[in-house]
């Protein structure tokens, strides 16, 4: 059964809103993919704060209208299942990650920064570490120094106290 008026004007206006915030659009299509397989990617999704939903083409094509995602519109046809996230690679690595091991799973198209991808632009913004894990990164290694210091005068401290004590040393 379809969706009446008021019903698609409500699915655009919830697309609208998950678009307004979104860095990243990712589309993928998932003919022939078993439901308990669907079922185990959307929750990929939700864990990874992920908006992943499949929609009507032309109620996405009407939420995207004036956005960065416009130039998307042109790629949305067949079934296909939308990923949109504020993280500007989640959504790409969601469906990636899931398309390794799930052939049913073709990922078609991406936007990224108003700029449109191909499948291996996808595969690409995919590969790239997340926001948390760039960060971690730059912590370990403005760690690394200051670490390293504070070994030096723990070892410079333990041999000035070998020198002041040689009996204790040597027993």
């Amino acid at each position: 059964m379809g969706l009446n008026l008021e019903q698609k004007k409500a699915v655009v206006a919830d697309l609208a809103a998950a678009i307004a915030g979104a860095q990243t659009m990712v589309l993928a299509e998932y003919s022939g993919l078993p439901v308990a397989h669907l079922t185990r990617l959307r929750a990929q999704a939700r864990a990874a704060g992920v908006y992943l939903h499949v929609r009507k083409n032309t109620l996405v094509r009407r939420a995207v209208e004036s956005t960065v995602f416009a130039s998307l519109a042109e790629q949305m046809t067949g079934p296909l299942i939308y990923s949109i996230s504020s993280d500007p690679v989640a959504a790409a690595r969601v469906l990636n990650e899931f398309a390794k091991t799930n052939d049913k799973l073709v990922l078609k198209a991406g936007s990224y920064a108003g700029d449109l991808l191909d499948k291996a632009g996808v595969q690409a913004l995919a590969s790239i570490p997340s926001r948390d894990e760039l960060l971690a990164q730059l912590l370990g290694i403005m760690q690394a120094p200051v670490t390293g210091f504070a070994c030096a005068l723990s070892a410079l401290a333990k041999s000035r106290e070998e020198a002041a004590n040689p009996e204790e040393a040597v027993a």
